[in-house]
């Protein structure tokens, strides 16, 4: 399990809205000037996050909050490991198909290509929706320090 520390923003059926609080490495770090992680932090803003509680909580309680790190490993597979190899086949197939003194024969390659990336987001974005794959990696609460 991936865990954080972060504090409980809102509360709302049996969710809670929780901020990371800040990384305690970059606090004392010396590099501050140099590091890139520093910098994005100082730019990006925090966002609450909604995040699955059994354990009763109250706003601004300082919570563990974990995820499992295969069903991350495997949602991310899936996200992008499958639209690349949408992506290819597309243009693989457009290639084959498509005689080479055609004309624009790039442009039908590329646009084929395009069009099975969208189709594999697609078809990703609806299998999720009706939970035929279950690789949403949802955050819970752990624990409450």
């Amino acid at each position: 399990m991936i865990e954080e520390v972060a504090v409980v923003m809102k509360i709302e059926n049996h969710q809670v809205w929780v901020e990371a609080g800040p990384n305690s490495a970059c606090g004392g770090c010396l590099q501050k000037a140099s590091c890139t992680t520093h910098a994005l932090g100082g730019v990006l803003k925090k966002k609450p996050v909604p995040v699955d509680s059994t354990i009763p909580l109250k706003i601004g309680d300082e919570v563990r909050v974990a995820i499992d790190e295969n069903l991350l490993l495997r949602a991310s597979l899936l996200l992008y490991l499958v639209p690349l190899i949408a992506l290819f086949m597309g243009a693989g197939v457009a290639d084959w198909l498509v005689a080479d003194n055609a004309p624009q024969a790039d442009l039908w390659i590329a646009g084929s290509a395009f069009l099975s990336f969208l189709l594999s987001l697609w078809l990703i974005n609806k299998t999720q929706s009706l939970l035929l794959l279950n690789y949403y990696a949802r955050p819970v609460v752990a624990g409450k320090i």
